[in-house]
């Protein structure tokens, strides 16, 4: 079995057997950010929800079907958008989500979608049933539905109104058809049998459709509550070497995990870093390189002394001379920046012989950062990142150093990556409507409403046999459009700035990282006999610089 496998795996040039899989970093502390995203799988909220989410940058989009009877909820919208675009066999490349777990939300998603599927199993058979033997009736009920659901469109009372008492106007005939209906014998049973069974299936339909919504949204409310329900996909354990569904499956989550783990990013000009966050701060130290003593030469060092040293120090920044809380242990990483259009509609991902299950190899960094530094290629970056407020706030400080002739440049950029949308955070609220007591009727009370109306009841029934021919639910119910290039994290994340703590967190870091790049830069250069005075000069001015309180778009230059 591991040799047909890894058979299976040679065509893509990518080993998911276990010895092959990159180990997780940092995944702890990030349950907030990916349990809100998570619960977006098993939402019930009307679809449209989503475009509140969307950022100055980032935009989802809901693509409308034909029939609004087969519309999709925002769950359901969500669960399968997520799963085509980070689990499908052609996936494009995808963006790091920087302070959460991408695979835990997609196994939600898959988890929501399982479930989804165990209630239209029963919804199939309550409509094959009750409403494909007596399918004239059922047309005739569909049809009303279907017109009261597209007068109530316009959103409008008076709108709604009128769809209701056409409701109630034909189902006021149908009963009189029932009563005195012209015919006798077996085809007036079946008539009357074809106007009463759809009904009869309605309310089957609907104690099914209760006991469902319930265990949904119970699964929402204990992820945002903390409670990190798990999910259940059976379905990505291959239980013998003939479910090649499962196997692919389990490929490609553990796909999705590398290469959430890749050390390769991109830069998209005003956007910033995808994945990071735009940049609101940069600080640069570029001096002359100059003998310390008169008549000798510098002994020679490159870049990539620089950036040894720097990430030596860095690594030590939850240290401190007092017992104060302080840092928590950052993530140190070498990254390589490529560069894209602000308007990019995709990425691609760096291949060949220096790369290895999406990490570009040490020698390779090497070479970049003492090599590529100016004109065209990718660039390196030595990145600090703090994931903090349980994963709702990633602050990334990078430095890159640069030698061009006798300057030597240290540039130190700040970004940040805000908290996930509002929309993800919020918890179901019970369905109520508030009403006049019987006796006291100046008296008001909040009576609880079921889960499931009747409109959802036929919308789901409706939907149940086309569950397993997703394309054509697409195509007649509509679908969420994710924006591009995609990452679950920086698509919905809202800026830093608005919460108070998060920002003084974010300008914070600033100062102290900047510092120990810069003390560690000038002993290396001490060590090799370059004159420091301009640099501890600079050092000290851009130290008093970087206590400014005032984050701005360094990447959009008023030029």
């Amino acid at each position: 079995m591991r040799a047909a496998m890894g058979a299976a795996v040679a065509d893509d040039g990518f080993d998911f057997s276990p010895g092959a899989q990159v180990p997780l970093q940092g995944a702890a502390g990030q349950t907030a950010a990916t349990q809100a995203l998570a619960s977006a799988a098993y939402r019930d909220s009307p679809v449209t929800e989503i475009i509140k989410a969307n950022s100055e940058w980032h935009k989802s989009e809901v693509k409308k079907g034909k029939l609004s009877l087969l519309e999709p909820n925002l769950g359901e919208a969500f669960s399968r958008a997520v799963q085509v675009r980070m689990l499908g066999g052609a996936r494009k490349a995808l963006i790091q989500s920087f302070g959460t777990e991408p695979q835990t939300v997609v196994e939600h998603c898959l988890a929501a979608t399982r479930i989804r599927k165990e209630r239209d199993a029963r919804l199939t058979a309550v409509m094959a049933l009750f409403g494909l033997l007596f399918l004239p009736g059922l047309l005739i009920w569909l049809a009303v539905f279907q017109l009261r659901r597209t007068i109530a469109g316009a959103q409008g009372k008076r709108a709604g109104a009128f769809g209701t008492a056409a409701l109630v106007a034909v189902g006021g005939l149908l009963l009189i058809l029932l009563v005195k209906l012209p015919l006798d014998g077996v085809l007036a049973i079946y008539l009357r049998a074809m106007l009463v069974a759809p009904v009869v299936g309605w309310v089957l339909a609907k104690r099914i459709s209760e006991s469902t919504a319930k265990d949904m949204r119970a699964r929402w409310e204990s992820l945002l509550g903390g409670g990190g329900v798990g999910a259940k996909i059976p379905e990505a354990v291959p239980r013998d070497p003939n479910e090649s569904a499962a196997e692919q499956l389990r490929q490609s989550l553990a796909k999705l995990t590398a290469e959430q783990y890749s050390n390769s990013v991109f830069y998209a000009g005003p956007k910033g870093i995808l994945g990071m966050g735009t940049r609101w701060g940069s600080w640069q130290l570029a001096e002359e390189l100059v003998p310390r003593e008169a008549g000798k030469e510098i002994h020679g060092f490159r870049s990539w002394d620089v950036i040894r040293a720097i990430h030596d120090q860095l690594r030590m920044l939850e240290r401190g001379p007092l017992h104060t809380g302080g840092f928590p242990k950052p993530s140190v990483r070498h990254w390589i920046v490529a560069p894209i259009g602000e308007n990019a509609g995709e990425v691609a991902r760096p291949d060949g012989q220096d790369v290895d299950a999406f990490q570009i190899k040490g020698h390779e960094i090497q070479r970049i950062c003492n090599e590529q530094q100016f004109g065209a290629g990718n660039r390196h970056y030595l990145g600090v990142q703090f994931t903090l407020w349980d994963g709702q706030l990633v602050i990334t400080m990078l430095i890159t150093v640069t030698v061009l002739h006798e300057t030597l440049r240290i540039e130190v950029t700040g970004h940040a990556l805000g908290p996930v949308h509002s929309l993800f955070t919020t918890k179901p609220a019970a369905k109520t409507v508030t009403v006049s007591k019987a006796v006291k009727f100046w008296e008001t009370v909040d009576k609880n409403l079921p889960l499931v109306d009747a409109n959802e009841v036929v919308r789901l029934a409706v939907r149940a046999p086309f569950t397993w021919f997703p394309p054509v639910l697409d195509y007649f119910g509509g679908k969420i459009v994710l924006p591009e290039p995609f990452g679950l994290r920086h698509a919905w994340a809202e800026k830093p700035w608005r919460h108070r703590f998060m920002a003084d967190d974010a300008m914070r870091a600033a100062t102290p990282v900047l510092r120990v790049v810069h003390a560690a830069a000038i002993r290396v250069l001490d060590d090799h006999g370059v004159d420091t005075d301009r640099f501890t000069n600079r050092s000290l001015v851009l130290s008093g610089l970087v206590q400014d309180a005032a984050p701005r778009k360094a990447d959009v230059y008023d030029a």
